[in-house]
């Protein structure tokens, strides 16, 4: 739809723009990304026609977008802007209503049954009808935005051109109206040309990015491939990290801040942190920790500082376990949102926590453990079992700084050392009469202070997995005896 080729241009003698070649589909929404002065907003001016470029080829549905008149371009084109105040008092209506006159004829420009029809759709579909007799000057930034869409969509326009149109919108805006123009692209066929500042947001809503540096493109490409972390950081001279959105298949960008050289670095996790109560086992971190964690409270990935293993009846039932365990924490002076909060049905007073350290570095386990509902996961399927909370907590700190790829692996191998465990002692699923290879709903927590030694693996035969299984092991192994020695005391 437009093609542009070898394109060289910028403000009188100076050249902004060079050699830039790009294609953009009809129906796409394509990204246009760099830091200030790279020249996005320029490229954005000679594809409107509003600058002309000095040498190359712009064409625009096969024709050069220099034989296009200033009004048959409009019909072609529309521009939503950064509009942030609005010099006259127009109505809603009045507002959108210009974005007709490049479809008007004759000399009095009559408005027509279809320029009506047109208007009132567009407004409709933008969610301003209601307000259309209202002055645009008492509306909301948000509001305003939708109402210029509108306008511009009121060109019936094959492509829209946007300058940074969230500047100045909160979060709830910015979505809002990308969500329209995204509509608007798999409905009516709109293509789509937008200056973006938010990565995130080019990344979540674009089919395709380009990104300048410059004057230069660097990566014309889909949001994946052109937001790779090590371009980011050299085009935009700034350290990130890049996660996958938790929601839909789009990379997001996180800024990492300087660290300040006279922060203190955590102290270690130890012993020292673990507090054994009457019916809890309690560790508070000095610092927060970066964790990956099968909890009650605080699963999934995040940060935390506080730690909890409850012990609660074997005969626990409630319709909203989350709730019900939010609202302890809360009553005993736990913050949720910054604890891992877990269940046991084993006596907390049994648990093993020691620290094992090595050359520089260190891991703490905290392991609870009960084999009462045991099962073996490879004969499940063919069983029924009661749904009970996990007797086999694992807890594991470590002092030092692992990969995403080190945290998952640390999972895997403590999972092996307790299977292993479990196999040594001989426990038994009751129901299969097989070795069993834990218990009915363990949990596991993996907590490390991102700080120290790196550690980019965490597998069995790593120096990091190898301590982690000797930990698990053991650790698991000892409360495991302890909690059934407590059981056949009590007969």
């Amino acid at each position: 739809m437009l093609e542009i080729e070898h394109m060289y241009g910028g403000y009188g003698s100076e050249c902004v723009l060079e050699d830039v070649s790009l294609t953009v589909k009809k129906g796409e929404l394509f990204g246009i990304l760099g830091p200030n002065g790279s020249g996005k907003t320029t490229l954005l001016k000679m594809i409107s026609g509003i600058l002309p470029y000095q040498r190359g080829n712009v064409t625009l549905n096969g024709h050069s977008l220099k034989s296009y008149s200033p009004k048959s371009l409009a019909k072609m084109m529309a521009i939503l802007s950064q509009h942030t105040s609005e010099a006259f008092s127009y109505t809603v209506k009045e507002t959108v209503s210009l974005g007709r006159y490049a479809h008007q004829k004759g000399f009095f420009k009559e408005w027509s049954s279809e320029d009506e029809e047109v208007v009132q759709s567009v407004m409709n579909w933008t969610g301003v009808a209601d307000m259309q007799h209202q002055s645009i000057q008492f509306l909301s930034g948000g509001e305003r935005q939708r109402v210029f869409l509108a306008q511009a969509l009121a060109q019936e326009p094959e492509i829209l051109l946007l300058d940074e149109p969230t500047n100045h919108l909160d979060l709830s805006y910015q979505k809002e109206l990308f969500d329209l123009i995204k509509r608007w692209t798999h409905e009516q066929g709109l293509t789509v040309i937008s200056i973006f500042h938010d990565l995130n947001l080019s990344g979540l809503y674009c089919d395709r990015l380009l990104l300048l540096e410059n004057g230069k493109v660097i990566s014309c490409d889909i949001p994946d491939e052109v937001l790779r972390q090590e371009r980011i950081e050299v085009v935009y001279h700034t350290k990130i990290a890049r996660q996958p959105h938790p929601k839909v298949p789009a990379p997001q960008i996180m800024l990492l801040p300087e660290m300040n050289e006279s922060v203190v670095v955590p102290e270690c996790i130890t012993e020292e942190c673990v507090k054994v109560l009457d019916d809890i086992v309690v560790l508070r971190a000095p610092a927060a920790l970066r964790t990956m964690s099968s909890g009650v409270i605080g699963a999934g990935t995040g940060w935390h500082k506080t730690f909890v293993n409850r012990h609660v009846d074997r005969n626990y039932n409630c319709s909203d376990h989350r709730k019900e365990m939010a609202d302890f924490l809360r009553e005993n002076g736990f913050e949720p949102s910054e604890t891992v909060g877990m269940m046991t049905a084993v006596n907390v007073q049994d648990v093993v926590y020691r620290l094992y350290e090595e050359d520089g570095w260190s891991v703490l386990f905290v392991v609870t453990a009960g084999v009462g509902n045991a099962v073996d996961v490879s004969n499940s399927y063919s069983s029924s079992y009661p749904i009970r909370q996990g007797t086999i907590n694992s807890w594991i700190f470590v002092n030092g700084e692992l990969t995403e790829e080190a945290f998952i692996q640390a999972i895997m191998t403590a999972t092996e050392a307790k299977v292993k465990v479990m196999h040594e002692l001989e426990i038994k699923d009751p129901q299969t009469g097989t070795l069993a290879t834990g218990t009915s709903t363990d949990s596991i927590l993996i907590a490390a202070s991102q700080t120290g030694k790196h550690f980019e693996f965490a597998g069995s035969i790593a120096p990091l997995g190898k301590l982690i299984g000797k930990g698990i092991y053991e650790c698991t192994r000892e409360a495991i005896g302890k909690s059934s020695k407590r059981r056949a005391m009590l007969g």
